[in-house]
């Protein structure tokens, strides 16, 4: 059981910084942005591309970083400069990067094979097993990232992120350009995307052109299932919320693999799931309101 545990949190640890990105985006900017399917293997991309090419871990990390800012921006300038709805922009965005992370690494798929990623100088210097190492890494690349989150939204300029969320025309009176908070909200979570996609593709030791396909609806369960089951009482409860709901999608999907669930069937379970945990808040109000009658 600790044998499977440890390998599916580490891996829901990885794919936490996605779910961040994507909280950025659908929960503080009110936007559902589909132009991470497309930043999540741009980040994966251009690192393995670097690291293949010679470079080291972190400026590929770093790189991979700036390239999915730069697809936010895309998606930002698209949406606030050329008035195309923020999900018609995020779709345009994510069809123009299938190219550009073909043109990035050259071919479908690249190898890591016999490159020294993050994971594997982390466990020669530990002396840990893979699982270990990468549950370790994870753990720490998730708090820094989550700290970081904490203390920027905390800032005038992350305040105003949020607001710019909450009510645009509230903020707009009060002096604040929206269309840079938009950007800036687009950029910072696409960035964490890219960097979520980079980690991940050297966990698996390969980056893959398809492999941003669903991470959308990944991110989303993460969100709504760490919502609904931990709350959202504050803003670091949100954070912490989404982490853990990243780690228990993570978890039932390990579970029910095991069960003998077809992995072909694995996108549809999520749907459902997903569909299940948004409609949550209203099984509960109506469960309320029969108890209330009765």
């Amino acid at each position: 059981m600790i044998d499977l545990l440890i390998p599916t949190v580490a891996q829901g640890l990885l794919w936490a910084l996605m779910a961040l990105g994507v909280y950025v985006t659908f929960r503080v900017l009110d936007i559902a942005d589909l132009t991470v399917e497309g930043s999540f293997p741009l980040g994966a991309a251009t690192a393995a591309s670097m690291m293949v090419a010679g470079y080291g871990v972190m400026p590929a990390l770093l790189a991979a970083f700036i390239t999915g800012t730069l697809a936010g921006i895309v998606t930002g300038l698209l949406h606030t400069k050329m008035k195309i709805p923020a999900l018609l922009a995020g779709i345009l965005t994510m069809i123009a990067l299938y190219s550009v992370n073909l043109r990035i690494m050259g071919k479908a798929n690249l190898s890591l094979l016999g490159v020294d990623t993050c994971f594997k100088i982390a466990r020669e210097a530990l002396g840990m097993n893979m699982a270990q190492t990468t549950l370790l890494v994870g753990l720490a690349a998730t708090v820094l990232v989550g700290l970081f989150l904490y203390w920027f939204f905390g800032t005038q300029i992350g305040a105003a992120i949020r607001a710019t969320g909450f009510n645009q025309q509230m903020i707009r009176a009060q002096g604040v350009d929206t269309d840079v908070t938009i950007i800036l909200g687009l950029l910072l979570s696409n960035g964490l995307v890219a960097l979520s996609g980079a980690l991940v593709a050297q966990s698996n030791g390969f980056s893959d052109v398809g492999m941003g396909t669903g991470t959308i609806v990944i991110g989303l369960a993460s969100v709504i299932i760490g919502e609904v089951l931990f709350g959202t009482r504050s803003f670091k409860n949100c954070l912490i919320s989404v982490v853990l709901g990243s780690i228990v999608y993570r978890i039932v999907i390990a579970a029910v693999l095991a069960m003998g669930m077809p992995p072909n069937d694995l996108k549809l379970f999520t749907s459902v799931l997903v569909a299940l945990a948004l409609s949550m808040p209203l099984i509960k109000a109506k469960m309320s309101g029969r108890k209330a009658v009765r």
